[in-house]
């Protein structure tokens, strides 16, 4: 599935929740299902930096196709990692380059983020990228 259609299907999904506590519950249930990346990679250089919470984020290319995997100590920020992973996982290293991230102020998500939060979830994009961009060079 392209990026754009994953994206779009979040959004659909978190307007269905009428308030934000309802959000964050769902965030937390999404959270549940993130690719759990395996404990040799919980390395420190996974470890996305300017989190609040730790989050590792790991990424192996497939077939031509970047597949990410991740865990973190906290609740809300695996949810948020999982809504990344979902979204950007099994595509190929050019289209994640190029993917916007709108999706992620239309449900709402970044404006109920503390700062800190705010900031780890820019630098988790960061690092998907990042990933994307070391992929691209290897074809």
């Amino acid at each position: 599935m392209e990026i754009n259609n994953i994206q779009n299907e979040i959004v659909e999904e978190f307007d269905i929740f009428d308030t934000w506590m309802d959000k964050y519950e769902y965030l937390i249930e999404l959270g549940k299902s993130v690719p759990k990346i395996s404990e040799e990679n919980k390395k420190e250089e996974n470890i996305i930096k300017g989190c609040q919470s730790k989050v590792w984020l790991h990424a192996e290319k497939e077939d031509g196709l970047v597949k990410f995997y991740a865990d973190s100590d906290a609740i809300i920020t695996k949810g948020i990692i999982s809504l990344l992973i979902r979204t950007f996982s099994n595509q190929n290293p050019t289209d994640i380059i190029n993917a916007n991230t709108d999706f992620i102020d239309k449900i709402g998500l970044r404006q109920h983020l503390s700062a800190n939060r705010a900031n780890g979830l820019n630098n988790m994009i960061k690092k998907i990228k990042y990933y994307a961009i070391a992929f691209s060079k290897l074809d």
